[in-house]
């Protein structure tokens, strides 16, 4: 069993420890220590980092895991079983991670408080926390729900940790129970708020906390996820976040709050762009079909085969293209077009063909060296541009055309 200072004292920093065991894991060194301020990973949190020193080391902890009461770190480095040593903590991973965990409290309780919503999952990772309530919740509630929770920050409240036999922990009025523990409960409550089961590390007043900020609200089955940072990680995202805002109004050449509306007006603005492309692509299009249509060859059965090579040309259009020429009955349209050093082709067929065209597609691949499929009306494929690629592309429509 490893002695856990940290639940009692989650403010300290460092302790004097005795090496009781390291094992070799083929990679890391595994050290056990007989106490401990390194929180290992558990109940949703990440595991402290941290170092320790003895025996004339300096051996870095990387991860913690807890078995059966008895905590094991993954080291990088050999410290010998007897050898008595300082154990040190990342004091700013363990702030990041308490203000995290203990802001997940506040803010469940603040759902559960408000609207009987209740949290269902936690999950930390680096720089983003999640929870997944069991009920769908409007904008509105997220919103009261974040302020309710700030208010329990910043009234500063006391946060106790408590011990009681399962049995008596069951008759507390707790938010949420772990019905699985039996013997000891460990028990995190704050004043006059959220009082649950956890094994985690917390801060003695919710004022460390700093801030809870909901980042992003979605639809999780059948309930809501909600992402959300607390203390440094909200402060630094919310700061870079209004760098990039100040960014885009700089480069809309408008006021911050201004911002969307310049987007929604640029957005239009591209739109109607592309409807004048577009409209002006149809009508180009429309005068080169006439002469792709006095060229159109009979294949001996029924169908007549237009041929197009393009350089250079754009998806967009060539499937436009292609759509008027197979409007046509007994049509076969093959186009051929480059673009940024890609070969693009397209196989359809309009009504009444009887042709398959996934047939002139292995063709073109073979030719080409480029891959591709589709169905027995439309096929498409491409393959890297080479210098030979249109004397190819006449080689593809000359066996067509037979």
């Amino acid at each position: 069993m490893t002695e856990k200072l940290y639940e009692q004292d989650s403010l300290a920093r460092e302790c004097k420890a005795v090496v009781t065991s390291c094992v070799f894991d083929g990679e890391k060194y595994n050290i056990v220590l007989d106490r401990t301020v390194l929180f290992p990973e558990g109940g949703g949190q990440l595991s402290d980092t941290g170092r320790i020193e003895g025996g004339g080391k300096i051996v870095h902890v990387l991860h913690g895991t807890e078995k059966a009461g008895t905590i094991s770190y993954c080291c990088d480095a050999l410290l010998a079983p007897g050898t008595e040593v300082t154990v040190y903590v990342d004091w700013q991973r363990r702030l990041d991670y308490m203000q995290q965990h203990c802001g997940e409290h506040i803010l469940s309780y603040s759902f559960w408080k408000l609207f009987g919503v209740h949290n269902i999952g936690f999950h930390m990772s680096e720089r983003m926390v999640t929870i997944d309530l069991d009920q769908e919740i409007t904008q509105e509630q997220a919103v009261q729900a974040e302020n309710f929770a700030n208010e329990e920050i910043w009234q500063n409240k006391a946060i106790h940790v408590l011990y009681a036999p399962s049995s008596e922990a069951a008759k507390l009025a707790m938010r949420k129970k772990n019905e699985k523990i039996k013997g000891m409960v460990r028990i995190v409550a704050i004043d006059n708020g959220d009082v649950c089961t956890c094994c985690g590390t917390h801060p003695p007043y919710t004022g460390m906390i700093g801030i809870i900020k909901i980042m992003k609200m979605i639809r999780h089955r059948g309930g809501m996820r909600i992402e959300f940072l607390c203390g440094r990680w909200a402060l630094e995202t919310i700061r870079q976040e209004v760098q990039y805002i100040e960014e885009a109004s700089n480069m809309l050449s408008t006021k911050e709050k201004l911002v969307c509306e310049g987007i929604r007006s640029l957005q239009e603005k591209v739109r109607m762009l592309h409807e004048d492309v577009r409209q002006q692509t149809d009508v180009i299009q429309r005068q080169e079909i006439d002469e792709i249509w006095k060229k159109g060859v009979n294949d001996g059965q029924g169908n007549v085969i237009f041929t197009v090579m393009k350089d250079p040309y754009t998806p967009k259009s060539a499937k436009m293209l292609l759509q008027k020429l197979v409007a046509v009955e007994h049509a076969v349209a093959v186009i051929v077009y480059c673009q940024e050093n890609r070969i693009y082709y397209m196989v359809g067929s309009g009504a009444e063909v009887n042709l398959d065209c996934r047939t002139y597609l292995k063709l073109a691949n073979t030719l080409f060296n480029g891959k591709g499929g589709g169905s027995p009306v439309l096929c498409q494929g491409s393959a890297s541009v080479f210098s030979q690629w249109k004397q190819q592309a006449e080689k593809l429509f000359e066996c067509i055309r037979k």
